[in-house]
């Protein structure tokens, strides 16, 4: 089997497996705000403090804006799922491609 297609197989099954999230108690290990960190450590570092409100995600907390509390929560995570999912294999097949143009150019 060829890498991009071991690749698409790798992607297909992690999407599949997206739903299992579901099911975890608590937080995802290294995504706490730094209420949850103080809690958890007893201080917040200087950096995260200064700099955790620099950005807001369009889907922070795995949930598409508005329905976190209505009965889409799960379909909304599922989305939100899929859509960083295809963000990364994007940005890491753009990246692929510039680099592998960079050794044909070479070659040549």
């Amino acid at each position: 089997m060829k890498t991009p297609m071991k690749l698409a197989v790798g992607l297909g099954i992690l999407t599949i497996c997206t739903p299992i999230g579901m099911l975890a108690k608590g937080t995802a290990w290294g995504e706490w705000a730094s209420t949850e960190l103080s809690a958890r450590l007893g201080f917040v570092p200087d950096g995260m403090r200064r700099l955790e409100s620099l950005w807001q995600g369009k889907m922070s907390g795995y949930a598409m804006p508005g329905w976190e509390s209505s009965g889409k929560a799960f379909l909304g995570y599922l989305i939100s799922a899929v859509v960083g999912l295809a963000l990364v294999a994007l940005i890491s097949l753009v990246i692929g491609k510039i680099l592998t143009a960079g050794r044909k150019d070479a070659s040549s």
